[in-house]
């Protein structure tokens, strides 16, 4: 139907002067002898057909599709696309299904990102005393400041490795604290909890965080007398899931594959800590404040938490 609109009426110039000017008939002669069979009736009746409610639909969310996806980092795939389409809808405007999303986003060609293998980074110490269990794989509290998982990763750069630790609260999913670094020892994740602690304080919330747990790891740098000595300075209780299971940090591990995926991945390669330390105090900005966070089963913004 496009050949035929973009070619009827034209021109073209033979041995014997100006030449013929091309009619639908003529073209659909043509195109019939070429083996793409189609009559003029046919291109007639398709002509005249008004576009169907889904059609005008779907070229209304095209746009907003793809303003969703590039304004997040290209990462998004259907399922946080079509929560965050029907989160800035108007309240009078009507739903957007999840499957024409993924029809839409399938005909744009647009994707999310996917994760990749993960990178042993936890080397534990097992003559150290390690905290028990308080948590027991429950990752879902009740309220803020009842429970932080921290963990940290690593991430490759033209200038060597660089690590990056995560403090995250896991009511809001919110990342509280954060720090990177060219060496994995325990002011790594000492700075990324005192992050946390200042976050809390700065936000009016009285800098009281008794009774609250941290969860991590076995790493040596969790377990050393610095990270323990500032957590029990604030009234933090410790807590520790069991050796080789990702189960007993998922949540924290989780944030991290995000992090890798939509970041690190996507964006390498870095030339070295600086550039590294930017974008990820970019990224952070942005998850705490753009991502739709279903998990929490509220609709909420980890940014209000």
């Amino acid at each position: 139907m496009r050949y035929i609109d973009e070619h009827v009426g034209q021109q073209h110039e033979d041995a014997d002067g100006q030449g013929l000017r091309w009619g639908v008939e003529s073209i659909c002669a043509a195109l019939t002898e070429l083996g793409c069979k189609i009559a003029p009736a046919t291109y007639y009746e398709h002509r005249g057909r008004q576009p169907s409610a889904q059609q005008v639909r779907d070229q209304e969310l095209k746009p907003m599709i793809e303003q969703v996806h590039a304004a997040n980092y290209g990462v998004y795939g259907a399922r946080k696309v079509w929560l965050t389409l029907n989160r800035q809808r108007a309240a009078d405007a009507a739903p957007i299904a999840r499957c024409t999303v993924e029809r839409l986003m399938g005909e744009l060609g647009l994707a999310g990102a996917v994760r990749g293998k993960v990178k042993r980074t936890t080397i534990s110490d097992p003559k150290a005393p390690k905290p028990l269990d308080l948590v027991d794989r429950n990752f879902e509290p009740l309220a803020p400041d009842r429970l932080w998982v921290a963990d940290f990763t690593y991430c490759s750069t033209w200038s060597g490795w660089c690590y990056t630790a995560f403090v995250i609260d896991a009511y809001a999913r919110r990342i509280l604290g954060w720090s990177v670094s060219t060496t994995m020892t325990s002011q790594l994740v000492l700075d990324a909890v005192e992050q946390a602690i200042w976050t809390r304080g700065r936000e009016d919330r009285g800098g009281d965080l008794t009774g609250l747990i941290a969860h991590h790891d076995h790493g040596a740098q969790y377990m050393s007398v610095a990270y323990s000595e500032r957590l029990d300075t604030a009234g933090i209780k410790p807590s520790t899931g069991l050796v080789g299971s990702s189960h007993d940090n998922a949540l924290a591990e989780s944030i991290i594959g995000l992090y890798k995926t939509e970041l690190v991945k996507r964006q390498r390669p870095w030339k070295g800590f600086d550039d590294l330390e930017i974008a990820t105090a970019e990224w952070v900005d942005w998850y705490n404040c753009e991502t739709a966070q279903a998990s929490a089963g509220q609709g909420l913004t980890p940014g209000y938490n």
